[in-house]
Parts: C-alpha cells; structure tokens; sequence
C-alpha cells in the first residue's frame, strides 16, 4: 500500500474561477448534476465589480438585521445584507433623480445640517 497522498491533477488545481467552469465531472453524474441544479432554482446572485466599505452602527446593524428576519418570516424573502443595502440604495438614488431638492435623501441631509454646509460653500 502506498503512503503518497492522493492528489487532484494540476489542471484542477490552478483551474480559471474567474469565468463560469463546468464541473469536471464524468458519465452519467453530468446528468444529475444538471437536474438537481434545475431543480433548485437560480439564486438570483450577480457578481459585482466594486467593492465598498460601509460602517454602520450597532443600532443600524440590528435595524438591518431586523429588517432581513422581517423579510423572510412574513413574506417568504432569503435577502442577505449586501443585496438589501444595495437596493436601499437604489431606491434613494431613484428618489432623488425624481425629486432633487425634495426626495428623502435631500431631507435626511438637511435635517443633519450637511445640505447647508454644500450651500455656504457653492456662495448660495
């Protein structure tokens, strides 16, 4: 009996995972694979290019957190945090192109008195 560990051939090893690879797999397992993963579903992830840092505080991590349990206990909804911040963001974004001076972001940066900082500093 041989010590040598088995290992997975080099091609496997330091195999491209940067665009979409088929699994090596062989014979009739290909098959199964495929119908098992149509049975599943699609998970709706996308890969995302960029990659920000954002420092919430504990209140606002538990408000998300919350707000994640909500989702998925009354309305049937798996949202992990990335894909609920950037649709909170898409919708303020959305918000403001619609209504400028009077969107929700607009208000929100008021009421921090951040939009009078931008206002002094432009002479208005």
């Amino acid at each position: 009996m041989s010590r040598r560990p088995s290992l997975p051939p080099t091609a496997e090893l330091f195999r491209l995972t940067s665009t979409p690879a088929e699994p090596a797999v062989r014979g009739g397992h290909k098959e199964q694979l495929q119908r098992s993963s149509a049975a599943r579903g699609t998970t709706g992830r996308q890969k995302h290019d960029t990659k920000i840092t954002v420092y919430l505080s504990g209140d606002e991590l538990v408000a998300m957190e919350q707000a994640r349990l909500a989702l998925r206990a009354k309305y049937g909804m798996v949202v992990d945090r990335g894909r609920l911040v950037r649709e909170a963001v898409a919708v303020l974004l959305a918000d403001f192109e619609q209504h400028g001076p009077d969107s929700v972001l607009m208000q929100r940066l008021r009421a921090d008195g951040l939009a009078l900082e931008t206002e002094e500093a432009s002479g208005q």
